[in-house]
């Protein structure tokens, strides 16, 4: 009897101790559907239901495990309890398929809100494809984080910096997508460069001459015939004699509107000779002529630092600017207050051209550059001047890499941290390209 009564007295002490156990693992809320469904024609349907989710975190932070549920659906009348999935984790959601005969009939979505009373299909339906939770929590991933793409998008062409939507694309010296240089209405090259229309870049097509009979005498003794204009460019001639070409330098030679056979080509009496080429127009004698381009034009900022600052810019994109080529700089700054003096500079490509420093009482700063570009360098001369500011001259050369995209840097200070402001006015870039003139 002893015994049986520690026993029992052992039994009620575990039973006691276990109930914090239950209490800790006991299953999540539940929402009950409760709902009678019908067919199309009136009748009860009768079927299957199969209920699929991914695993999720509910509201009271239990975990549910991925898996489908089989609810059968007799006379119309379904029942089922949920876990709510509108406070679970982003994400949860229940996707239901109806099957009746064997026939996957359709598919809903179901989103499960908390509630004591029975829910009908109604209260849980949402459209296909929505997802209903707490907002997903998003994570900053940084390129570095994802394997490869470090390299995949270092191999992909990138914008240059004068790549602008609307613009002409063409692929840079530095292997960037970049937009054309040139105005509205120039044309764009297979190098990439542009200029006005037109032959040898010109803004006016300039005239032709096809199949012209050169004026002289055709027997066998004359050297020297005259043709109606001075071919431009002379390597625009196509001389030829009984249908053959000839070549300048073997055959003949030119010199203005004057062609001068060797004499091992001299025509023959009987020989047919005629010639095709590109000459200057007579009413409009620029029409071959490559126009200036204006590269950049506008107004730029102002300041009251003490430390140099890039009041403007102008950036001449990779590869436009060749040998023979020249740029033509104009700027001008104003100084408003007379608490100090002021300094500008115009960098070319971390170049030094200009650098003034005036006094407090000087209200203005302009000045012209011009450079030249030759194979491998350039060589600039520049002028300055103010109101106060004494006329000055001065000149140089620089190493810029043309091949590069190249900017030009309009820079200011103030002598000391005062109210007054320098102020970039306007500036002005021109291009001038080679231009060869027979």
């Amino acid at each position: 009897m002893f015994s049986l009564r520690r026993a029992a007295a052992a039994i009620r002490v575990a039973a006691v101790a276990s109930i914090p156990l239950v209490t800790a693992w006991g299953q999540p809320a539940l929402t009950t559907i409760q709902d009678i469904l019908y067919r199309a024609d009136g009748t009860r349907f009768n079927g299957t239901l199969y209920i699929n989710y991914e695993a999720f975190q509910a509201g009271d932070a239990s975990n549910i495990a991925t898996a489908n549920l089989t609810v059968p659906i007799v006379n119309g009348v379904l029942n089922v309890q949920l876990v709510p999935t509108t406070t679970a984790s982003a994400g949860a959601q229940y996707n239901v398929t109806f099957n009746s005969n064997g026939i996957n009939q359709f598919t809903q979505i179901w989103a499960v809100p908390p509630s004591a009373v029975p829910l009908t299909v109604r209260s849980v339906l949402v459209s296909q494809g929505s997802v209903v939770g707490p907002p997903p929590v998003t994570t900053q991933i940084n390129i570095s984080d994802v394997n490869g793409l470090q390299n995949q998008l270092a191999i992909r062409p990138q914008a240059g910096v004068s790549f602008t939507p609307g613009r002409a694309a063409v692929i840079d010296s530095s292997g960037q997508i970049d937009g054309a240089a040139g105005n509205l209405t120039d044309c764009v090259r297979v190098d990439g460069s542009s200029g006005p229309c037109g032959a040898g870049g010109s803004g006016v097509f300039p005239s032709f001459s096809d199949e012209e009979t050169p004026a002289g005498a055709v027997n066998g003794a004359n050297t020297i015939f005259t043709l109606a204009f001075a071919p431009s460019p002379a390597a625009s001639l196509l001389l030829y004699v009984n249908g053959l070409l000839m070549k300048q330098g073997i055959d003949y030679t030119i010199n203005g509107n004057t062609v001068t056979f060797l004499a091992s080509s001299i025509p023959q009496s009987g020989d047919v000779m005629t010639a095709s080429y590109r000459y200057a127009n007579p009413s409009n004698p620029l029409g071959t002529l490559t126009a200036a381009q204006v590269v950049c034009s506008s107004a730029g900022s102002g300041t009251s630092a003490a430390s140099l600052v890039q009041l403007g810019s102008c950036t001449i994109p990779a590869g436009l600017l060749g040998a023979g080529d020249r740029i033509e700089v104009e700027y001008r700054y104003s100084h408003t207050g007379t608490s100090a003096g002021f300094t500008g500079a115009i960098l070319w490509a971390g170049t030094n051209l200009v650098s003034r420093t005036a006094g407090a009482a000087e209200t203005a700063f302009a000045g012209r550059i011009m450079i030249g570009i030759n194979a491998g360098a350039q060589s600039w001369d520049a002028e300055s001047w103010g109101n106060n500011l004494s006329f000055t001259a001065s000149s140089g050369n620089a190493s810029a890499a043309i091949g590069q995209n190249l900017t030009i840097s309009f820079q200011a200070d103030l002598a000391a941290a005062t109210t007054d402001t320098i102020s970039l006015t306007n500036f002005t870039v021109i291009r001038y390209p080679a231009q060869s003139n027979p």
